[in-house]
């Protein structure tokens, strides 16, 4: 499952279907559509850089202490302020780099969504040394500017996203980084001249960068306006601050910049846009994120209908922390519809992004301590820990999902597999782990009775792999210090493995099971053609002991084949297939 950084580049090779390649050319919006400067239409193929200009707790386990502030503080008293200060300059150093952005272009992604904390940029208004002016900070700028030439390096565009505002933007506390102690963006005049300001500063100083893909000028806005139990604004009904706010944004960037997109996000996470039309810029996007619903017409049909009335063309800004069977299902929902996408985030714990960042050793005795479970580790071991998370935000040394970006660009394109690895049956005895089925989308490299997750949709309680291991696809998967299987197999569930046989003729295989319930069969066929039939398998004296059943005398040609490993009777767990040469 692990590749190497090298490898992570060169696996671009098996599922990037078309060449992204941009000139330096401004994009802009015309009518319904974003174009560059020949009048082509341009797709946002994008990916967010969640969790390093801004973490947000659920990436890194500590969905308990939420906003960024709150993990600095709890970091601060565990090593002190000097090594807080230490951890967050290496985090912005070591997150993300130029090789992050490398792999990403050879993936096929040919935009990158930068999510930016205000406070990289300018300082929190009330900590100005005059007030109403604005002390700008350089750390920010020139992070900015790296990214930009990274993304210029690779021709993608860079699209700048205003993710966490002075005062924060909602009631949401960790996308914004807010303390709902402080006055809010909403509540402060001053926090909202700031800003604008700052987006006035950003795009004077990028008006002529062609590689500016647009300003997304404020993330997912949850703000109950008129109604102040609307936490989550989507039942506001008029918007007016939030129109007001995206007025005075775009008058004062195009004070100094007149060529870039503005992408704009309506109220309730980007998708309430009441009382926000008509529009006040020739030259918008209108943007809506999408997580946890169905990937039918009915759930994207609204903003279609705004792409139609008031001719906008529209983007999917930001989607994803799903099951492989969504992603893919979703990209091609709105590709097929002449939407761009944006995914999120590139890493994070967890297996459902291309990356994955390991969890250090002793990692869980700072959560138990921060959970209130578990004793306070000394500073030299919680340093330590933190060195080692350091370590594994880098690429080289982060694990790379290839069945997710499989998911996300192939599989939209294609409904054939591929192997997951190579697997050659030769002389002696040849294992292939039950995890490595093929490559390819749900019915056609697996079937699972439950592939996604629909968090969002009532009365919906499906959720992929509900072992959150190995894998991104629907197939339940466990790991250990065994090794990882896959459980709690159902009836007419399946699983594909094409295999390079060496030499053909008979063959002993063994399927490695644990059977918990009496009277679980599976099948195995070969190119449709049944090898076996129904076999019985007998319920393990433990369920937690795995034991081989062996079958003799199974035909297998040589040269390529797919397997197909049917479950006729549910009921079993499998870790592996074994071959031996009679």
């Amino acid at each position: 499952m692990a590749l190497s950084f090298r490898s992570s580049i060169f696996f671009a090779a098996l599922i990037v279907t078309t060449t992204y390649t941009f000139g330096q050319e401004f994009l802009q919006a015309q009518g319904k559509q974003i174009v560059n400067e020949k009048g082509q239409p341009v797709t946002w193929r994008s990916m967010g850089l969640g969790g390093w200009l801004l973490q947000e707790g659920y990436m890194f386990r500590l969905g308990n202490i939420g906003t960024q502030h709150r993990i600095k503080e709890s970091i601060a008293q565990l090593v002190g302020e000097e090594k807080t200060k230490q951890f967050y300059d290496a985090w912005l150093t070591q997150h993300t780099t130029k090789a992050d952005f490398d792999s990403m272009a050879a993936w096929g992604f040919n935009s990158v969504r930068l999510p930016l904390h205000y406070d990289l940029f300018t300082l929190p208004t009330e900590k100005e040394p005059i007030a109403g002016q604005q002390t700008w900070l350089t750390k920010g700028f020139a992070i900015t500017d790296s990214v930009l030439s990274w993304c210029r390096s690779n021709k993608m565009y860079l699209i700048l996203d205003m993710h966490a505002t002075p005062g924060g933007q909602g009631n949401d506390l960790n996308i914004s980084d807010r303390d709902p102690g402080k006055q809010s963006l909403w509540e402060s005049d001053a926090n909202r001249q700031k800003l604008i300001a700052l987006w006035k500063k950003l795009a004077k100083r990028y008006a002529n960068e062609p590689y500016i893909g647009g300003y997304d000028i404020i993330n997912e806005p949850n703000w109950g306006f008129t109604d102040s139990a609307d936490k989550r604004g989507t039942a506001e009904k008029m918007n007016a601050p939030l129109r007001q706010l995206l007025i005075d944004m775009t008058k004062a960037i195009r004070e100094v910049d007149t060529k870039h997109i503005i992408i704009i996000e309506g109220n309730g996470f980007g998708n309430n846009y009441n009382g926000i039309f008509p529009m006040w810029d020739n030259n918008l996007v209108l943007s809506f994120h999408k997580y946890g619903n169905f990937n039918t017409l009915p759930a994207i049909q609204k903003f279609l209908d705004y792409r139609d009335k008031y001719n906008i063309p529209l983007w999917l800004g930001e989607s994803g922390e799903n099951s492989n069977t969504w992603f893919t299902e979703c990209i091609r929902l709105v590709e097929e519809n002449g939407i761009g996408w944006g995914w999120w985030p590139l890493k994070k714990m967890g297996l459902s992004n291309p990356l994955e960042i390991k969890i250090p050793q002793g990692y869980e005795q700072l959560l138990n301590y921060w959970r209130g479970n578990g004793p306070r580790p000394d500073s030299t071991t919680a340093w330590n820990v933190l060195q080692q998370l350091l370590n594994n935000v880098n690429i080289r040394n982060n694990i790379v999902h290839r069945d997710v970006l499989d998911a996300m660009f192939r599989q939209v394109q294609s409904k054939g597999t591929l192997p997951f690895k190579k697997h050659v049956i030769a002389a002696g005895t040849t294992v292939i782990p039950a995890v490595e089925f093929d490559l390819g989308e749900q019915g056609q490299a697996y079937y699972d009775k439950d592939t996604a997750s629909y968090q969002f949709t009532p009365g919906v309680h499906t959720q992929g792999n509900r072992g959150h291991s190995y894998r991104n696809d629907g197939v339940d998967i466990t790991s250990n210090d065994a090794g990882a299987s896959i459980f709690s197999i159902e009836e007419g569930e399946w699983l594909q493995y094409t295999i390079q046989v060496k030499k053909g003729g008979n063959y002993q295989l063994g399927f490695n099971t644990t059977v918990e319930q009496t009277g679980a069969q599976l099948s195995l066929l070969a190119n449709d053609r049944i090898l076996i039939d129904k076999l019985m398998l007998p319920v393990a004296d433990s369920k937690q002991s795995f034991k081989t059943i062996w079958v003799k005398n199974i035909s297998l040609p040589a040269g390529t084949t797919r397997l197909k490993l049917l479950s006729n009777k549910g009921g079993f767990n499998l870790q592996s297939i074994s071959f031996i040469k009679e």
